[in-house]
């Protein structure tokens, strides 16, 4: 879901010299492959897991990959903010590589524009199988992938045509704008300012205005107005990628994002006080909130992989993230859970019972990754 001449990554390898521009970062890959990872088997066996040990972190991890019902943050509410990030940390690499080999704006547009469309009907056909095409209003049109085509598109628009600090007020004008759209503009019925499941605006707009089926029947969390909030995240990421190709030095790079990173962290939770942090609404306060946890997540892998030069320990996630389309649509089309238990039942029915389900969710895991390594090492990379 990235995009590279030769490889299918955004990230590319370190030119000699202390100030070069990074034309292979690993760290954008096995990022990408740890977020990549609780889809691919590893939330399942850490969900699983909860109250089968009697240790309370575990439990507490297992918690942490299940959805707050309402306002509230968990781990798991993370993990499709961290890849709308990562996809913009790509397009700042991809696009300025483009720019440099000649490649002019219009031809960027049309790739981008191309990558979204594919995405779109990939997206709907992922959350509609079997789909019914003489059945519209029964197709859920708002998707996950829809969302990361129209993202990656509109920040590719801008990285073309603004510096990063007019991006930066791009955003901080996106998200002021929402704030104030969900707390004044009144919902029939409910009045303004009203956050709850049902009377927010989100919910009443998507009513009115969103063709097909929604999600949560009241409204679906990847519909339309959610689409700018989440919007600023990928953009957030091609400013986070455009420092990263940057002439800085390498401890420059890490002090800006780790500063950045607990600043947005800071007036998330600051503005969460009034503004929760709600995933379902991609409220503000929740995009600064993971848009800071990106920013060090980001900081943590560059700094002990492309700076330090640990990058042996991340070769498992490099496989997962190359690969992440494959991933992500393997998990949909394919029943893991059952070529698990075919293949390794026969070892783990010998012991206890409640264990069953987390042999089967390791199988499951195991299964995915030795499918992406074959992958890997036929150098095969589907990218769109």
């Amino acid at each position: 879901m990235y995009s590279d001449t030769k490889t299918g990554s955004a990230a590319l390898s370190v030119q000699s010299g202390h100030a070069a521009k990074p034309q292979r970062l690993l760290s954008i890959d096995a990022l990408r492959g740890f977020d990549m990872l609780l889809i691919a088997g590893g939330g399942a066996f850490l969900e699983r897991m909860e109250g089968k040990t009697g240790l309370a972190w575990v439990d507490w991890i297992a918690g942490q990959l299940t959805h707050p019902a309402w306002h509230g943050f968990t781990f798991y509410d993370f993990i499709f903010p961290l890849f709308l990030f990562i996809a913009g940390v790509s397009i700042a690499f991809s696009l300025q590589a483009g720019l440099e080999n000649g490649l002019e704006k219009p031809v960027l547009y049309r790739k981008a524009f191309r990558r979204w469309m594919i995405l779109f009907l990939l997206g709907i056909l992922d959350k509609n199988i079997p789909l019914d095409i003489f059945d519209p209003a029964n197709i859920r049109f708002g998707t996950v992938l829809g969302r990361i085509g129209l993202a990656s598109f509109a920040a590719t628009v801008l990285f073309l045509n603004f510096s990063w600090k007019q991006r930066l007020v791009w955003v901080a004008g996106v998200l002021l704008a929402y704030y104030a759209a969900l707390f004044l503009i009144p919902v029939p019925g409910y009045g303004s300012g009203d956050l709850s499941f049902e009377g927010n605006l989100v919910a009443w707009f998507d009513q009115t205005f969103m063709p097909g089926r929604l999600l949560q029947k009241t409204y679906d969390e990847n519909a339309l107005l959610t689409q700018f909030p989440a919007h600023c995240l990928t953009v957030l990421g091609t400013v986070a990628g455009q420092l990263l190709r940057s002439d800085r030095t390498e401890r420059t790079k890490l002090s800006y994002l780790s500063v950045a990173g607990l600043i947005s962290i800071g007036i998330g939770l600051v503005w969460g006080l009034h503004f929760p942090i709600n995933k379902h609404l991609w409220s503000s306060s929740f995009i600064l909130l993971t848009a800071g946890m990106g920013l060090l997540f980001l900081a943590l892998f560059y700094g002990i992989i492309d700076v330090l030069g640990y990058r042996r320990w991340s070769f498992f996630f490099k496989v997962i993230g190359m690969n992440s389309i494959v991933v992500y649509l393997a998990y949909r089309f394919i029943a893991f859970d059952h070529t698990s238990e075919l293949l390794f039942a026969g070892f783990y029915k010998y012991t206890a019972e409640h264990w069953h389900d987390v042999f089967q969710a390791l199988g499951s895991l195991l299964l995915v990754w030795t499918m992406l390594y074959v992958l890997y090492r036929n150098k095969i990379f589907v990218k769109i």
